[in-house]
């Protein structure tokens, strides 16, 4: 059976590979590898999500399923203020995330973590490309861990294709937060926006 990027323990063969990007005026760098979701470059849907952040990201910030660490490091790059936390399941995503914060300077913890389930506290933001491939019953216990871990400010952002489920994401969405929006469409991703996440959602 061929590893996913969602396997705690991937077998593959290791198979480097280095990328990099700029982010909002800073150049991030990373190391990649096989059995890790987006080997080799920044996948579009990410930098859409990671686009339509305000401009001022602060505060208690998780990266959940942070795969190799896109989001958490490149959001610590250009906020080194923000406390950054990042959590996958996949051993080998989460050892790269910590080694890709450590190279490009910034301060973040990494977990593993089965969704939440060894995070801890609250967060002023919520950030997370979510592992659509792993089915709405994952998906949809991530976003339910999220709007009770999510503090009374915070907001959470989502990035989903509309073809992969986008719409019925959202209409689930507005049963466990307050307020659900979409704040940016490109090349078929949307981001979604989320607050008032409801405490008794699990």
């Amino acid at each position: 059976m061929s590893d996913h990027y969602y396997t705690t323990s991937p077998e593959s063969a290791h198979r480097y590979a280095r990328c990099s990007w700029e982010y909002r005026g800073e150049k991030v760098e990373f190391l990649t590898d096989a059995g890790v979701f987006s080997r080799g470059e920044v996948d579009f849907g990410t930098k859409v999500l990671l686009s339509a952040l305000p401009d001022e990201v602060t505060g208690r910030v998780l990266d959940l399923g942070c795969g190799w660490g896109c989001v958490g490091v490149s959001i610590g790059k250009k906020w080194p203020e923000a406390d950054i936390v990042m959590c996958d399941v996949n051993e080998r995503a989460l050892e790269l995330a910590k080694e890709n914060a450590a190279k490009n300077g910034v301060k973040a913890r990494g977990l593993l973590s089965d969704g939440l389930s060894n995070v801890e506290g609250t967060f002023r933001f919520i950030i997370t490309n979510p592992p659509i491939r792993a089915g709405k019953q994952v998906i949809y216990g991530l976003f339910r861990q999220s709007a009770v871990a999510l503090s009374e400010d915070g907001e959470m952002y989502i990035v989903i294709r509309k073809q992969q489920g986008a719409e019925s994401a959202i209409k689930y969405l507005k049963t466990i937060f307050d307020q659900v929006e979409t704040v940016e469409k490109s090349g078929g991703f949307w981001v979604i926006r989320c607050m008032g996440g409801k405490k008794d959602a699990i």
